[in-house]
């Protein structure tokens, strides 16, 4: 009994630091968020916050790897409160509103997949294999469309996939240089140009916090964790 509540304890702790370290990374950005900063937020010392995750790498993976599942409850969350499931154009379009308000967060993703790009680095398997999964995803979404009539059927979806996850990239680093461009506008003029019935609005507003740093919203998500 004891192993297992000193098992949960543990769960928990990592919840809570990865839950804040994504919210100091998004208001802070990668370069300025140091491992002493965190530790000091969740009330451990260096060592004892690496102890949850082995490197600094490797916890920025995993601070990655959380804000995918949050933006995934975003996006499940619409899908059930809307009248039909998000179409790739709302999906992509969402995001990038969120992505609009967590610039950090921006930030670490580009210089981490830029960075990975080779093949020792500690996050290369983690971006290959979620640029993998967001493009098969992707496609089977757009070869939906194409069958419910909401796209044209001569198009490619496995390379439309690839055009439309690089364009969100491309959005974002030009974005980080110059804040004024409206990532979201571009992804519906882009999609208007493929007959897509793009909507000026998305059915998602982006909360005004991300993540949730409420102790209720970090109590949810541990327990759903444990």
């Amino acid at each position: 009994m004891a192993r297992r509540g000193s098992y949960a304890k543990g769960i928990a702790k990592r919840e809570e630091i990865l839950n804040t370290a994504l919210d100091i990374v998004a208001r802070v950005g990668y370069s300025r968020a140091t491992v002493r900063e965190l530790a000091q937020a969740v009330g451990l010392s260096q060592t004892g916050l690496l102890h949850y995750f082995g490197t600094k790498e490797q916890l920025f993976i995993e601070i990655l790897r959380r804000r995918d599942e949050v933006d995934q409850e975003v996006l499940n969350g619409a899908a059930t409160s809307g009248e039909a499931p998000l179409d790739l154009a709302e999906t992509v379009t969402t995001l990038q509103r969120r992505n609009a308000q967590v610039p950090g967060l921006v930030q670490l993703y580009s210089r981490f997949s830029s960075e990975a790009a080779e093949a020792g680095h500690p996050a290369h398997e983690f971006f290959r294999d979620r640029y993998l999964s967001v493009r098969s995803g992707g496609a089977a979404v757009i070869r939906e469309q194409q069958d419910a009539g909401s796209l044209p059927p001569d198009l490619d979806a496995d390379r439309l996939a690839v055009i439309v996850f690089a364009l969100v990239d491309g959005l974002q680093s030009q974005w980080m240089y110059d804040s004024e461009i409206d990532m979201a506008d571009h992804l519906g003029y882009f999609w208007s140009l493929l007959g897509e019935r793009a909507t000026a609005e998305v059915r998602v507003t982006a909360p005004d916090a991300y993540p949730p740093t409420s102790t209720e919203a970090r109590t949810k998500s541990t327990k759903r964790s444990a």
